[in-house]
């Protein structure tokens, strides 16, 4: 590695102040997991980092606040994932941390740098954009709130200015009780994906009020099948839907061929894991209709 010069401010606004929005060699760094590997393979070299970890406790706490969870962007994934607030409130976002990466990478792994990070390979991203997700930025001209949905941009590309940081993610809690995240290995339950589907739907009666159908690992980004969701948007939740909804996801999906597999072979990923999803989101088995 190159040389730098690394600073941990004691508060958001040092933090801001030391950040230079004319220098991209200067990075914020929250759990340091992902940004060291880029730094030891040399494909960055930063002239100086900007540690986040000490900044106010409030960017590390979670919170229910009203019908949202708000967690801040310090906090470390360990904590989110033994937390009893996220445990009762959103137990979905509890289960998939329980195989992103290990243990040791998720006792320093901040939220805000999985986030910004921006690999599409990431487990929490497709999870809390199907749940609503809203991100919080700081600038040094204040603060502004995205859907997590217009955050990450490409691969490993965010809409994030430079000397703006993550400060606050807001997810609401309004869809966690039919929500599922799925993770599709070839070797451990805690590789890195080759598809991740989330799904989360509103479903009042057995039928589907609003749906949100969120896959990842097999695309440059997150991405949202529309397509999908207009399929089970007022639709009875039973099989010949569950069907339905997976053909029609296998046909809008549009992975990329990798190590992983073929493009046709994601593809039916797609269709088999999205209606495994769906049943699974509402409890259902196969040949069964959801009362």
């Amino acid at each position: 590695m190159t040389p730098f010069e690394l600073v941990e401010p004691s508060s958001l606004k040092e933090a801001l102040g030391l950040l230079d929005p004319d220098d991209p060699s200067v990075r914020p760094a929250g759990g340091y997991t992902a940004l060291m590997l880029m730094m030891k393979a040399g494909v960055l070299k930063p002239t100086r980092l900007v540690g986040l970890r000490r900044i106010e406790p409030r960017y590390a706490g979670i919170e229910a606040v009203g019908d949202a969870l708000r967690i801040g962007a310090t906090c470390t994934l360990a904590r989110i994932e033994r937390s009893e607030v996220v445990q009762r409130e959103l137990a979905v976002l509890n289960r998939a941390l329980r195989t992103l990466a290990n243990v040791r990478v998720r006792n320093v792994a901040t939220l805000g740098g999985n986030l910004a990070h921006a690999d599409p390979h990431m487990d929490l991203p497709p999870l809390l954009i199907a749940l609503g997700a809203t991100v919080v930025i700081a600038g040094r001209g204040g603060e502004r709130e995205i859907p997590l949905t217009e955050l990450i941009s490409g691969y490993y590309e965010t809409t994030l200015e430079s000397g703006e940081l993550i400060v606050e993610v807001r997810i609401p809690k309004r869809l966690a009780r039919h929500c599922v995240y799925r993770k599709v290995t070839a070797r451990s339950a805690d590789d890195w994906p080759t598809l991740g589907v989330a799904v989360a739907l509103d479903v009042v009666d057995g039928t589907v009020r609003e749906g949100h159908i969120v896959l990842s690992a097999a695309f440059d980004r997150p991405t949202q099948l529309s397509a999908v969701e207009a399929v089970l948007r007022h639709a009875r939740i039973d099989e010949r839907t569950v069907a339905r909804a997976g053909d029609v996801a296998a046909e809008e999906a549009d992975p990329i061929a990798d190590a992983h597999g073929s493009a046709a072979y994601k593809r039916e990923l797609v269709r088999v894991h999205v209606r495994r999803a769906l049943r699974q989101a509402c409890g259902l088995q196969p040949g069964e209709a959801r009362a």
